[in-house]
């Protein structure tokens, strides 16, 4: 393939996503913010390294999951519907008891079922290459063994503390980096325990201090301290990290003037992580070394590195009768976030057990067997312009082309055959249907449109569901 293809793709726009199989509009977003290249080699060698594995697992879980609510959120004083529809029915007379409530969860929350094994055993079957684990959501909870608070999984006061395990984000990187995962560390940036950040002199009415930094500089200074302690902890105790990605945007200097000093952290996080890459998330600085539009995927091709998070359910953390996404629309989500040159970091929340909840474990099964056939048109490949024609959607690697035809929802199995315009194979190109062996005829017209015939076999016996392969070696014109 000629390389001038790969280079031209970031001039390549498509409007709206039309034509998508079951595509939801809502999810597309455009790109706005300006991205600042990185500068450091090792951090850009560990980009690369990280574009090549698209897949990845989001782990939201703390306490929280032992109430059946989302994460974090019912605590603010602004977020009135996560309050409303969250709170535990008769539990709670105030919202100073809610918060009371909520964070003696610690001594209650005994998840003795969690085994990062089964977790990664799991998680390996769907074809995912890295984690990113919630050592600290907003709430404050720490799920690491940090000394700057007792409010944590290592603490007396939560049962699990006695547990050999107990350090559960050391537990759960350890057991994955020696399963061959690329690590990351979730941390928040605000935090809704500290007194530094959320001051009990004032009420909490919105997710930022609650108070003017500039104001109490000395106060806001031993917030300052407290988060560069907790990130360093996490820099220097929990082997190799590779990614730090940091959430709770809103904590920057033109936000309430929430300076939490990232030159300083990232420069610590590199000296102890060479190469670490910062996801200083909807910051818009040179520390967000990849873009994650949450729940969204972009509507065009960005020219940064990104990564669409995105929940299995509708929420982030266990919810007992959650809804989950079928595996058709995570394997078509998969398909056009790679095929747009990201990755895809989908969450599963525990439950407060520990265990995995059973629909989350089948879907990642049913991705896992599509994977097992299709992989190759995955994993290291670069997005080719256009990425995108009618029910196709193209990846290439190396000499090869990859076309990937999503069945609409009216489709229950492959057509005789399937056409495309662009990408006409060279004279002695092969074309193959990936976990089919007979290799496929094809002939282009002299409008340039390419059309492969189907065997029989194949449209009888598919090699997998919802989306298929079409594998293009060699002498593409």
């Amino acid at each position: 393939m000629k390389n001038t293809v790969i280079l031209i793709f970031f001039l390549f726009q498509l409007s709206s996503g039309q034509g998508y199989p079951g595509t939801n509009p809502s999810n597309l977003v455009k790109d706005k913010r300006e991205y600042i290249p990185v500068e450091d080699t090792l951090v850009s060698q560990k980009l690369e390294n990280w574009k090549d594995l698209k897949f990845g697992l989001f782990i939201h879980w703390g306490t929280y999951s032992q109430w059946d609510i989302d994460n974090s959120w019912s605590l603010v004083g602004e977020d009135i519907e996560f309050i409303t529809k969250d709170r535990p029915e008769g539990l709670h007379s105030s919202y100073e008891q809610y918060k009371k409530d909520y964070r003696n969860l610690q001594k209650s929350f005994n998840p003795v079922r969690f085994n990062p094994k089964e977790w990664v055993r799991v998680a390996k079957n769907a074809g995912m290459k890295y984690v990113v684990f919630t050592t600290k959501h907003h709430d404050g909870f720490c799920m690491f063994d940090t000394k700057e608070t007792d409010y944590k999984i290592t603490s007396p006061k939560c049962p699990y503390h006695s547990q050999p395990c107990s350090d559960i984000a050391k537990t759960v990187f350890n057991t994955f980096r020696d399963n061959g995962f690329m690590i990351g560390a979730y941390f928040s940036k605000p935090d809704w325990d500290s007194e530094y950040y959320w001051w009990p002199y004032f009420p909490t009415a919105t997710r930022n201090a609650n108070y003017d930094p500039l104001k109490y500089p000395d106060r806001w200074g031993k917030f300052k301290d407290f988060t560069y302690n907790q990130i360093k902890e996490l820099m220097t105790n929990y082997g190799c990290i590779d990614i730090l990605w940091l959430d709770g945007g809103q904590v920057k200097p033109s936000t309430n003037n929430q300076d939490i000093d990232m030159p300083k952290i990232a420069g610590m996080a590199r000296e102890n992580q060479p190469g670490i890459i910062i996801v200083d998330r909807i910051a818009g600085t040179r520390y967000e070394n990849y873009l994650t539009p949450e729940m969204k995927i972009f509507e065009d091709p960005p020219t940064a590195p990104w990564e669409t998070c995105m929940t299995m359910g509708k929420h982030w953390s266990y919810r007992a009768n959650d809804r989950y996404k079928p595996a058709r629309e995570l394997i078509r989500m998969l398909t056009d976030i790679v095929a747009k040159g990201g990755n895809f970091l989908l969450n599963v929340g525990p439950e407060p057990t520990g265990l995995f909840p059973d629909t989350a474990i089948s879907r990642l099964n049913e991705i896992g067997d599509w994977m097992k056939i299709n992989s190759e048109a995955i994993y290291g490949t670069r997005p080719v312009s256009p990425y995108k024609e009618g029910q196709f959607y193209f990846t290439s690697k190396n000499n090869t082309l990859y076309a990937i035809y999503l069945l609409n929802q009216e489709e229950k199995s492959l057509p005789e055959e399937v056409s495309f315009p662009n990408f006409p194979p060279g004279e002695n190109s092969r074309v193959y249907l990936l976990g089919h062996k007979q290799r496929l005829n094809w002939e282009t017209n002299k409008n340039g449109v390419t059309t492969i015939k189907i065997p029989l076999g194949a449209i009888k016996y598919p090699p997998c569901k919802y989306a298929y392969v079409f594998k293009i070696s060699k002498n593409i014109e």
